[in-house]
């Protein structure tokens, strides 16, 4: 039989709110690395009651470079942003020494979806570096 080819996509478009500030964080060579979590929310109607309700998904996510340093330093708790990235697994040690695994949003774009001044300042939307892939931005209201 003959090999099928499929195509490689992981692309990830999110909305939502941070649950909490972001941890901005540094590597040994110097890199920064932040951290962030998300909660997107889903309104359905319950067939059954007919009430509505909320489902929320809560996403961790991680941006490098010089947009992480801009998402670290302007966004806090609460921020609403639309993130774009990709998954990314990872494997870790628990505190109890067993093997667990995660998953993670390695984002590449962040736009804030608020004004400047509620969100602590200006992110500005400048063009990310060739080797980085990722850019902040603030959607103007």
């Amino acid at each position: 039989m003959a090999e099928l080819r499929l195509p490689e996509q992981n692309t990830v478009l999110l909305t939502g709110r941070l649950t909490r500030d972001p941890e901005l964080k540094y590597t040994a060579s110097g890199t920064a690395m932040c951290r962030f979590g998300l909660a997107v929310n889903r309104r359905y109607k319950d067939p059954k009651s007919g009430e509505w309700k909320d489902d929320t998904t809560f996403v961790n996510c991680v941006i490098w470079r010089e947009a992480g340093e801009r998402v670290g330093k302007v966004v806090k708790k609460g921020s609403p942003v639309h993130v774009e990235g990709r998954l990314r697994s990872y494997d870790y040690q628990d505190k109890e020494g067993n093997k667990r695994s995660g998953i993670e949003v390695e984002a590449r774009r962040v736009q804030i979806l608020e004004k400047a001044s509620s969100a602590g300042g200006s992110a500005g939307a400048g063009e990310p570096e060739p080797s980085s892939g990722a850019e902040i931005e603030e959607v103007p209201f």
